[in-house]
């Protein structure tokens, strides 16, 4: 199947800003692109989260975008939320305004994550709070992690440090 256009050609406003995040200046880079709250049993990954960001930053970009469709486990104000990550886990990485990542309403974002016509890999359902998707530096859809799987684990670093040796090389 092919694919109907790049996650590079998308853009969202930042959290509680007036900022405009642009994924097409991460070319070049894997993101990492993660559904986040701030009252689940997942939510201390933001600690992994902002070491992944800092410790592999030349690598990689780590995006969270808030979402309030699980057990509304993030009902607060983007100011809130904003606060929240800032002050409990020290996160600096960008934060996108308040998403719906499934269902009617999804953000095109999340269209083109979960559905294999647009992303050209596979159909993926985000079944909670903190799903992660993996994007190449060409922007290709990698994989999908489940909630379970923490983003420092070795599920999600090989494809960086495969990436990192490739550059060490070059």
């Amino acid at each position: 199947m092919k694919k109907q256009q790049s996650i590079h050609d998308f853009e969202i406003k930042a959290l509680n800003s007036q900022e405009v995040i642009k994924l097409s200046d991460y070319k070049g880079k894997y993101m990492l692109l993660v559904n986040v709250a701030s009252k689940c049993g997942f939510t201390p990954q933001y600690r992994h989260l902002q070491s992944m960001y800092e410790e592999k930053s030349q690598s990689i970009e780590v995006i969270g975008f808030p979402s309030n469709q699980f057990l509304w486990q993030e009902n607060g104000s983007e100011d809130s939320i904003a606060k929240f990550c800032s002050m409990e886990y020290g996160v600096t990485f960008p934060i996108t305004t308040k998403v719906k990542v499934r269902g009617s309403g999804k953000h095109p974002i999340y269209e083109w994550l979960t559905d294999k016509r647009r992303n050209g890999k596979q159909d993926v359902k985000v079944s909670w709070n903190f799903n992660k998707f993996l994007i190449d530096p060409e922007g290709n859809l990698i994989r999908h992690f489940g909630s379970n799987v923490l983003p420092g684990s070795m599920e999600i670093l090989q494809y960086i440090e495969e990436y990192e040796a490739e550059l060490k090389k070059a």
